[in-house]
């Protein structure tokens, strides 16, 4: 049975193309951060407690946002009042940057999902930070933890890329109870060349030996179109560099579920990648102790399930919240156990 968001909301939102419905819907939940009594409404959807610790921290319940829906941090507050059990912002680069041109992000409604090539716009590692300092002397921090998501600028070379994270990283920290290095977006040209063994153990390196005083847990976002060989050599590289945890996985280019004739360039999220992302959960559950994040195809609770029995610790939503709105929390919480 539809709920009330898929029968009223989002017809509304879906008359709209996909960027101004985003942008509509980050503008009110930004607002409604601000406003004390709308946090009190949004306590509807809010999902019973189920804690969870992992990696030092605790989780009120393993549901979180997932990152790219709210890449600037503007609206913490109204995130942690719908029910999240945490919240991952970004992806954010060192340097602001506008991203790819528009029309950049596509719906496949019969598919559930949906195509991004947005391109990591983002206002840029100072600008998120200094909102992020506003918001915390505000008093309106939320009680959950908070990730931060970072990522290559489009116009740094390759070569330059761990300064490039280094930058973001120590601008960022100091607000994160976690970082996420995104070396799997397909957006960004030669970013998923940073997941080979030696650049990622460069990055991983360099990013520990400025996190000797905060030690900030540091988590990777996998993309899901790697072989098995690939995937087991991304792992045991995190294993040797003492990674807090695997998100898996990002976007993918694999886009045979979409129809030839509608498909779009770009990183296919939803319904479609829900297969694929339990599958390296799985191999990575198997081979290794590192605590996985799974994200990609959670549109139900028995994709939920689904990912908790494959070896998931935590889950993140984004097409799933998008298609079934923040009742989804909900529903995945009464079924996990």
């Amino acid at each position: 049975m539809k709920n009330a968001y898929e029968r009223f909301v989002r017809p509304f939102l879906f008359a709209f193309d996909p960027e101004t419905a985003h942008r509509l819907t980050l503008g009110v939940l930004r607002a409604a951060s601000h406003v004390d009594l709308a946090h009190g409404g949004c306590s509807i959807f809010q999902p019973t407690v189920k804690p969870k610790r992992l990696f030092g921290l605790d989780f009120p319940n393993p549901i979180g946002l997932a990152a790219g829906l709210d890449k600037n941090g503007v609206a913490l507050p109204a995130w942690a009042a719908l029910g999240f059990g945490f919240i991952e912002i970004g992806t954010v680069t060192s340097k602001p940057q506008l991203g790819n041109p528009p029309p950049r992000i596509f719906r496949f409604r019969e598919q559930r999902a949906l195509i991004n090539r947005l391109g990591f716009n983002n206002h840029g590692a100072d600008a998120v930070a200094q909102r992020l300092g506003k918001l915390r002397s505000s008093g309106r921090w939320p009680r959950v933890p908070v990730g931060i998501n970072i990522g290559k600028s489009m116009n740094t070379p390759l070569a330059e890329a761990t300064e490039d994270y280094l930058y973001s990283f120590r601008v960022l920290r100091e607000f994160a109870d976690y970082i996420v290095l995104n070396v799997s977006s397909p957006n960004t040209p030669g970013l998923r060349e940073l997941q080979g063994s030696a650049a990622l153990s460069e990055l991983l390196a360099a990013i520990a030996e400025k996190n000797v005083v905060t030690r900030k847990p540091i988590v990777v976002k996998i993309a899901p179109d790697l072989a098995p060989g690939e995937l087991d050599q991304i792992v045991a590289t995190c294993q040797g560099n003492d990674v807090a945890g695997i998100i898996a996985t990002n976007t993918t280019l694999d886009h045979s579920s979409i129809p030839a004739g509608q498909d779009e360039q770009g990183g296919l999220s939803g319904a479609p990648l829900r297969e694929k992302s339990t599958a390296f959960i799985r191999q990575i559950a198997a081979g290794s102790a590192i605590p996985v994040i799974a994200s990609g195809g959670i549109m139900d609770a028995d994709s939920a399930r689904e990912k908790i029995a494959a070896g998931a610790q935590l889950l993140q939503v984004y097409t799933g919240l998008i298609y079934r709105g923040p009742g989804l929390l909900r529903e995945i919480a009464e079924a996990l156990e």
